[in-house]
C-alpha cells in the first residue's frame, strides 16, 4: 500500500510525493466517549484514515494526526453533562479553543514554510468548532501562500448514509460507527452496543448505532475520497493561477498573525460561547460546570 503518512515516510519518499502533488492534509479530532462500542479516538481515527485514503488515490501527504481538540468548555460541557454524565473517567483529550486554534496556525505555518501549494484541514470532531475552523482559515488565508480549505468530515460525505444526501453526520450513531467500521474495523465492536433499556451504559451512544453497516461505511468512504480529490485539484489549480508568495515562515510570523488577525475575532467564535442557543443551563454541582465556563483571562 502506498505510504502517505508523513511520520512514516523516508525523506526521499516525501520529496517524491511533494513533487508529484504539493498538497497536505491536516486532520483533527480527539479522544472522547463514542458509546461503549467504538474506540474513543473515533473522530481523529476517521478523519486521518479518510485523508490517507484520499491521498493514496489523488496524491498528497497526510500530516501526523492531532488527537487534542476542543471539548469540555462552553456548550461542549453542557452537551457532556447530558450525554456523558459522570463516569469514573471520561478519557477526554481536551483543549480550550484558544489553544487548539493557535496550534492550527502553527500547522498552517509549516505548510506555508515548506511551500505546499494547498492544504486541506479536515476535522472529524463535530459541534460548532468546524464553523470556527472555517472562520479561522478565512481570516488567515490572505496572509498565507498555501491555498487552504477547512471542513468537517461530514461535508465530504455528500451522499450521506442513505445515499440521498441525508444523514451525513452524527455522534456514535449509524453514520460514524459505519465509517469507523469500514476504516478501522478493529476499533468497532457492535456486540458492545447495550440494550436501550439499560440506563447508565450509553456513554454518549448514538440512538441508531445498531443500524450501522460496514458496507455502507465503505461506500461513504468512497464518496468522501472522491469529494476530497475534486477539492484538492481545485485548490492546486487556484494556486497555479495565482502563484502566491509564501509568507508565514517563522514562529514570529505566527505570533504576529495570532495577535493581530485571529485574537481580535476569537471571542466571537461559536466554541467560545458558554451556552449555545438551543441549550439550557446545567446545575452548578455538575462535574462539567466549572471547566465549561470561559475564564476571564483566556487571552
Amino acid at each position: 500500500m502506498l505510504e502517505v503518512r508523513w511520520e512514516r515516510m523516508f525523506p526521499d519518499q516525501l520529496e517524491k510525493a511533494f513533487t508529484e502533488c504539493p498538497l497536505v492534509y491536516f486532520t483533527y479530532g480527539l479522544c472522547e466517549p463514542h458509546g461503549p462500542h467504538n474506540a474513543l479516538g473515533l473522530d481523529e481515527l476517521k478523519a486521518h484514515a479518510i485523508a490517507c485514503a484520499a491521498a493514496r488515490v489523488h496524491g498528497g501527504i497526510v500530516a501526523p494526526p492531532d488527537y487534542w481538540h476542543i471539548h469540555e468548555v462552553g456548550g461542549y460541557g453542557i452537551w457532556s453533562h447530558h450525554n456523558i454524565g459522570n463516569p469514573p473517567h471520561t478519557w477526554l483529550t481536551s483543549l480550550p479553543p484558544w489553544q487548539h486554534f493557535k496550534n492550527v496556525c502553527y500547522h498552517v505555518r509549516t505548510a506555508d514554510m515548506l511551500g505546499f501549494h494547498a492544504a486541506i484541514l479536515l476535522t472529524g470532531h463535530y459541534g460548532p468548532n468546524w464553523q470556527d475552523l472555517k472562520s479561522l482559515v478565512a481570516a488567515i488565508q490572505p496572509h498565507v501562500g498555501t491555498r487552504l480549505y477547512a471542513l468537517p468530515e461530514f461535508e465530504s460525505n455528500y451522499k450521506g448514509f442513505t445515499g440521498d444526501g441525508s444523514n451525513t453526520g452524527d455522534h456514535a450513531g449509524r453514520v460514524e460507527t459505519s465509517l469507523l467500521w469500514a476504516l478501522e474495523p478493529e476499533c468497532v465492536d457492535v456486540s458492545r452496543i447495550p440494550k436501550a433499556d439499560k440506563p447508565g451504559t450509553q456513554f454518549a451512544l448514538g440512538h441508531d448505532a445498531s443500524q450501522a453497516n460496514r458496507q455502507t461505511g465503505e461506500r461513504m468512504v468512497s464518496d468522501e475520497v472522491e469529494w476530497l480529490g475534486n477539492k484538492s485539484r481545485e485548490l492546486l489549480s487556484v494556486y497555479e493561477q495565482l502563484q502566491p508568495k509564501h509568507t508565514l515562515l517563522t514562529f514570529r510570523d505566527v505570533e504576529a498573525l495570532w495577535q493581530n488577525v485571529v485574537l481580535p475575532e476569537l471571542g466571537a467564535y461559536e466554541s467560545m460561547k458558554e451556552i449555545w442557543e438551543w441549550q439550557v443551563p446545567i446545575p452548578e454541582d455538575s462535574p462539567w460546570f466549572t471547566n465549561m465556563r470561559i475564564p476571564d483571562n483566556w487571552r
